[in-house]
């Protein structure tokens, strides 16, 4: 009998705002220890916290994004519970009444594409961070986070494997810094996901499920839920039974471990905060940022998918972040304008993404560079592809010869040399064209050209070429072969095939 899966995640999303989420505390990362935990922060005697508008306007946009409902009503409790980084002894959160209700995310799976429903998003407060030195032996708490406005983004228990709950986890990570609510930066912390794990025989109830705290990378997800399925597992068909309890990934020894029993809600003893008043969010503000939220990351894949007829998995990999679907889409648009066609195109979409997710993105990434900061710009890049396009230059020679040179170009400083140009001929960083970089490498697409290499190939293998009339189709590849020789491998390999096909009466 085989064993299912069952995966929720619960995400918490540092909310972009300058200030905390109940006090005027700077949020900026990296100060020193301490230095930004205010005495509302750490609930001193006399203090009262104020609720921060921009996190409940960030909180209200991404309800919006994901198609939840807006509570216009919604109550802020105490969270009570002991650990050496709240100062407070509680933390302020939403749990009865939170204020965005319901929602999904799709995702793209194997057969095509998954929805993963949420169950709620609720504001609360970061606690602050335990520091432990190895080299002393002692623990310090860093109250700086403590305060800190964040979205816990909670999902149904509908993820089936680790490479379901990955997708997810990047869907959302996208999703929430399209909408600029969170830069969505995991190694500081920004991002962070907790995932609840459970097997069970197909068709049996749910199975007692483990909490996994604080994965903060994809990679770590994927390895940490593949090893508390595995274990889950072979517990229970030793003889033995998974205890409800919250856990730790060690990535070093790439296992989980106890960390400590997991609480049921009851046992945080939830009570509304008697400091805070319900928080009560008025239809007309709500319309007010609908109207100002643009499109999403959905809305553009739509679009992809039934204007621009690309695939989903196309259609996903470019609306992995704003950035790069907006460079798809000024890339899209310089190419129709330079092959003078109409905006709905396939084969010139398909082409642009091939681009994109192929050779810009192994680029940028060799880089460590965003698309925001790509070098080469979309239109400089069209001009490329417009030669692609119309057969004047082969993929290889574009992708192999041409845009290297063209992004070493872009990348280099101002009066620097480059690699087909002496000192003194040095051109200002980016400026050199399309054109100029074809001919300073000597590719040939000069149909003249190649067609009289092609008359000399020809007239030089007349056996050959009789072979092939005669219905042997492996000489025409020898042809070709001999062809590409004779030019030194210069020249378009496209040509080179129709033009021979054309003389010897194919």
């Amino acid at each position: 009998m085989t064993w299912e899966i069952v995966i929720g995640l619960e995400t918490h999303a540092q909310l972009s705002t300058a200030s905390k989420i109940f006090s005027g505390a700077s949020t900026a990362f990296g100060a020193a220890p301490n230095s930004q935990a205010s005495a509302v922060d750490i609930a001193l005697p006399g203090v009262l916290p104020v609720l921060n508008k921009g996190a409940v306007e960030r909180a209200i946009r991404f309800g919006l994004a994901v198609g939840g409902t807006i509570n216009k009503r919604s109550v802020f409790a105490r969270k009570n519970y002991f650990y050496p980084d709240l100062p407070k002894g509680y933390q302020i959160s939403q749990y009865e009444i939170p204020v965005v209700q319901g929602g999904s995310i799709t995702i793209p799976v194997k057969d095509g594409e998954k929805t993963v429903h949420l169950t709620r998003a609720h504001l609360e407060e970061d606690a602050g961070k335990s520091l432990h030195e190895d080299f002393s032996g002692m623990s310090g708490i860093d109250l700086n986070r403590a305060g800190t406005p964040l979205l816990e983004i909670v999902s149904e228990p509908e993820m089936r494997s680790s490479d379901e709950a990955v997708a997810y986890a990047k869907a959302l990570h996208a999703l929430v810094r399209w909408i600029g609510i969170c830069d969505g930066n995991m190694q500081e912390g920004s991002f962070r996901c907790d995932a609840n794990v459970s097997v069970r025989r197909a068709g049996a109830p749910l199975g007692t499920r483990c909490e996994i705290k604080n994965l903060n990378s994809f990679r770590f997800m994927q390895d940490a839920i593949d090893f508390e399925v595995r274990r889950q597992v072979a517990l229970i068909e030793d003889g033995g039974t998974v205890v409800q309890e919250t856990r730790l990934y060690d990535p070093d020894k790439h296992e989980t471990r106890s960390m400590r029993s997991k609480e049921d809600a009851q046992d945080y003893r939830y009570f509304p905060d008697p400091d805070l008043p319900p928080l009560v969010i008025d239809a007309k503000w709500i319309q007010d940022i609908r109207e100002k939220s643009g499109d999403t990351p959905e809305k553009r894949r739509d679009r992809y998918t039934k204007e621009l007829a690309l695939s989903d998995y196309d259609a996903h990999t470019l609306t992995a972040s704003r950035e790069e679907a907006d460079y798809f889409d000024k890339l899209f648009l310089a190419l129709v304008q330079e092959l003078g066609g109409p905006l709905a195109r396939p084969e010139v979409a398909k082409l642009c993404a091939n681009w994109v997710t192929g050779p810009v993105a192994a680029s940028l990434n060799t880089a460590n560079l965003d698309y925001g900061q790509c070098p080469i710009a979309p239109q400089q890049l069209a001009e490329l592809l417009t030669k692609v396009f119309r057969g004047q230059l082969s993929q290889g020679h574009a992708k192999d010869q041409v845009f290297p040179i063209l992004w070493d170009d872009c990348l280099r400083p101002p009066g620097a040399a480059t690699s087909t140009q002496t000192p003194s001929h040095a051109s200002k960083a980016g400026t050199r064209s399309v054109t100029e970089t074809i001919q300073s490498l000597g590719l040939i697409s000069d149909t003249g050209a190649i067609e009289k290499i092609v008359d000399a190939v020809i007239a030089e293998n007349s056996a050959i070429a009789a072979e092939y009339r005669a219905g042997k189709e492996k000489a025409f590849n020898s042809l070709v072969g001999k062809a590409m020789a004779a030019s030194k491998g210069k020249a378009n390999p496209t040509q080179v095939n129709e033009l021979l096909k054309k003389k010897l009466g194919s």
